[in-house]
């Protein structure tokens, strides 16, 4: 896709998270909406290999999503993308549908692995790239954590399994939003220098605006050169980014719109240019 298309598959994913959140009566729109440039340039900037209508094709690269509660936004790219119909959107959280609460690898194409409890997906997500070296398949593993699962300590004991595997085959991505279930990470159980931390414990580091297409597009091609360590994607953004009485309001990270704040949030998305501020810049 071009940039322009890109924007405004950006703008239609944003639209299916809030719908599908408000028909549901129940999600997390927050950290969803968060996500939604990091997600997009994954599957809609050529730099996945996946193939819709081989969903468990062998050779395709594999995409974890730990912070599991953010379902709303994989669901929605998944289906624009062409792995099941648009219209399953409608049925988040229903009994029987394929899109449940938390993606459930059984129910729903193109999920490489079920999720849900904080902390585990960079495990799983060595797990598969240390596979994939065995059996000597150049694909790649992406894994999506959010800022306050990293206060999870089963990911720093990953983050060591990794860098000592040399696992290149493998990118984390962080989208550090800065705001969790109740209230700023920082107040909470801060990070410290991120950035320099992910460096000590040996990863390759990309710092980017994670609302910057054109900037994540790059970083995700400057971590598949990377050849002698795993790469993290610290992606700064907002919490509830495009809806404005979201941003960063905790609030909003596992709360359904009613439906005049539906109606506002889609005029909001429909109708500007969302900006790129993600509190970070180069």
């Amino acid at each position: 896709m071009e940039k322009q298309e890109l924007l405004e598959m950006c703008r239609i994913v944003r639209e299916d998270i809030v719908t599908m959140i408000h028909n549901a009566g129940s999600g997390h729109p927050g950290g969803s909406l968060s996500s939604v440039e990091l997600l997009t340039a994954l599957y809609f900037g050529g730099i996945m290999k996946i193939d819709p209508l081989n969903p468990n094709w062998n050779m395709r690269d594999r995409f974890i999503l730990s912070k599991g509660h953010v379902a709303p936004v994989l669901y929605s790219v998944l289906a624009r993308k062409g792995f099941f119909p648009v219209g399953e959107l409608d049925t988040l959280r229903q009994l029987g549908s394929i899109l449940q609460g938390h993606p459930h690898r059984g129910h729903t194409p193109g999920l490489d692995c079920s999720s849900g409890s904080l902390g585990q997906g960079l495990s799983i997500s060595n797990g598969i790239a240390i596979g994939l070296k065995k059996q000597n398949i150049d694909s790649r593993v992406y894994c999506l954590m959010g800022d306050g699962e990293l206060q999870e300590g089963q990911i720093w004991e990953a983050v060591m399994t990794a860098a000592q595997h040399c696992l290149n085959n493998l990118c984390a991505i962080v989208d550090y939003n800065r705001v969790q279930l109740d209230g700023w990470v920082e107040n909470i159980k801060g990070l410290g220098d991120l950035a320099q931390k992910w460096r000590d414990f040996g990863w390759n580091v990309i710092e980017l605006n994670g609302h910057d297409l054109e900037m994540v597009l790059c970083a995700f091609e400057s971590a598949q050169k990377c050849t002698d360590q795993p790469t993290v994607l610290i992606a700064h953004t907002v919490k509830g980014k495009g809806v404005s009485y979201m941003e960063n309001d905790c609030i909003w990270h596992g709360n359904p719109p009613d439906m005049e704040q539906l109606a506002q949030a889609i005029r909001e998305i429909q109708g500007k240019e969302i900006e790129n501020g993600g509190g970070f810049h180069v």
